[in-house]
C-alpha cells in the first residue's frame, strides 16, 4: 500500500477540513484513482459526504494499493490535519505521504517554507576603490561588489499524525442516507450571511431561555430549534417560534434550478416540486434544525461556492455545495453534500 502526493488548492482544502471539524473530529477518507471521498458521521447531528476529483487537491500522487482502482480507506483525525495544513497555507510548497512510524500508519505532511530574508553587511568591494576611473592603461574601472543582497532561505517543517488503514469490509456499510425525492430545491443566499442570522436567533433563544429558566447554567445544554422553509417560488424563510419569542427573516427572488428530466425517478410533471410551484407561493417546505448544529453546518459557507438546498417537507433537507475549480482545466465542480434530518414538531 502506497500513497505520496504533492498538494495544490491548500486554501480550499483548508476551508474544508476546518468545516468538517466543527461537526466531528474524525473522518473517513477514501482514496482511489480518481476520486477523493471525505465522510463524516457524528454520533447526533448533521452527516456530510464529500467528493472531490484527485486532481483537484493532489497534484503528482502515486496511489497503489491490492484493492480495485488502488483503493485506499483511511480514518483520520480532523484536528491534526486541519494544523497541518495551516501551518502549509504559508509555505512555499507542500506533500503527504501514507508511512508508518514505529509500526504505526502516519499521514506526514512536508511543508516548505521560506524563512524571512537575511540581508548582508554592505562591505567594501574586494576589487578595489570603487570611484576609481579608468587607468591609463585601459583597464576598466573598478565597480563595487552588491553586497547590499536580500536571501531567502528554505525551511522544511513535517508534521505527523496517526491514521488507521481501514479494511474494504468495514467501510461497505458506510451508506448515503436515502430519502425521497424533494418537494422544493433552491439556491441559498450566501451562506455567512445566513450562518449570521441564524446565530442571532440561537443567541436571543438562549438568552430568553436563560432568563425564564433563571441562569445561563440551565440554558447550557438547550439548542432552539429553528424553522427553515422554501417555496418553488423564489422564497426562503428563516423562523425562531418558542413561548416567549417569534421572529423570522425572509428572503425573495432566490433561483429555483430547473431539473433535469433524465435524472429523475418519474416524470417531471408528476415530480414532488411541480405540485408545489403549481401550488403558489403560499406552499412551503419545512424543515426545523437544531441552532447549535445548523451553526455548524454553515460553517461551510467558507468555501465560498454555490449552495442548494432540497427541501423533503417535515422530512430532511440535503444541501448540496459547489465548491469551483480554481483552475483552467475545465473539470466541473466538485460536491460537498450535509444532510440534516429535521425534527418533530
Amino acid at each position: 500500500m502506497r500513497f505520496k502526493s504533492d498538494l495544490k488548492n491548500i486554501r480550499t482544502f483548508a476551508k474544508l477540513v476546518a468545516a468538517l471539524s466543527s461537526l466531528e473530529k474524525i473522518a473517513w477518507v477514501r482514496l482511489d484513482d480518481e476520486t477523493v471521498r471525505f465522510t463524516v458521521i457524528p454520533d447526533t447531528g448533521s452527516q456530510v459526504w464529500a467528493s472531490f476529483s484527485m486532481d483537484f487537491i493532489f497534484d503528482n500522487y502515486a496511489l497503489q494499493s491490492a484493492e480495485p482502482n488502488n483503493t485506499i480507506n483511511l480514518e483520520l483525525p480532523l484536528g491534526p490535519l486541519q494544523r497541518a495544513l495551516k501551518s502549509a497555507l504559508n509555505g512555499v510548497s507542500a506533500s503527504i505521504r501514507l508511512t508508518k512510524k514505529d509500526g504505526v500508519p502516519v499521514l506526514s505532511m512536508t511543508i516548505t517554507t521560506t524563512a524571512a530574508p537575511t540581508k548582508e553587511p554592505t562591505g567594501v568591494s574586494r576589487f578595489g576603490n570603487a570611484n576609481a576611473g579608468a587607468d591609463d592603461d585601459g583597464v576598466f574601472a573598478h565597480e563595487p561588489l552588491e553586497t547590499n543582497l536580500h536571501r531567502e532561505r528554505e525551511k522544511i517543517i513535517t508534521q505527523d499524525f496517526p491514521v488507521r488503514v481501514l479494511h474494504p469490509d468495514t467501510v461497505e456499510t458506510i451508506m448515503q442516507p436515502k430519502i425521497r425525492e424533494p418537494d422544493v430545491h433552491i439556491q441559498l443566499p450566501p451562506l455567512l450571511q445566513l450562518k449570521a442570522i441564524s446565530d442571532r436567533f440561537t443567541k436571543l433563544a438562549l438568552a430568553s431561555r436563560a432568563s425564564s429558566s433563571g441562569g445561563a447554567a440551565a440554558a447550557a445544554s438547550y439548542s432552539p430549534k429553528l424553522e427553515l422553509s422554501a417555496n418553488m417560488h423564489g422564497g426562503l424563510r428563516l423562523r425562531l417560534d418558542t413561548d416567549t419569542l417569534d421572529v423570522e427573516s425572509q428572503w425573495s427572488g432566490l433561483e429555483n434550478p430547473e431539473l433535469d428530466p433524465a435524472q429523475l425517478g418519474c416524470p417531471l410533471e408528476d415530480h414532488p416540486s411541480t405540485r408545489f410551484r403549481e401550488a403558489g407561493p403560499d406552499r412551503w417546505a419545512t424543515v426545523r434544525v437544531d441552532g447549535k448544529d445548523w451553526s455548524k453546518v454553515l460553517s461551510v459557507g467558507r468555501l465560498e461556492g454555490r449552495v442548494i438546498a432540497c427541501f423533503a417537507d417535515d422530512h430532511a433537507l440535503i444541501l448540496y455545495v459547489y465548491v469551483p475549480q480554481y483552475d483552467d482545466t475545465g473539470a466541473e465542480d466538485s460536491v460537498v453534500t450535509y444532510y440534516v434530518s429535521s425534527y418533530s414538531v
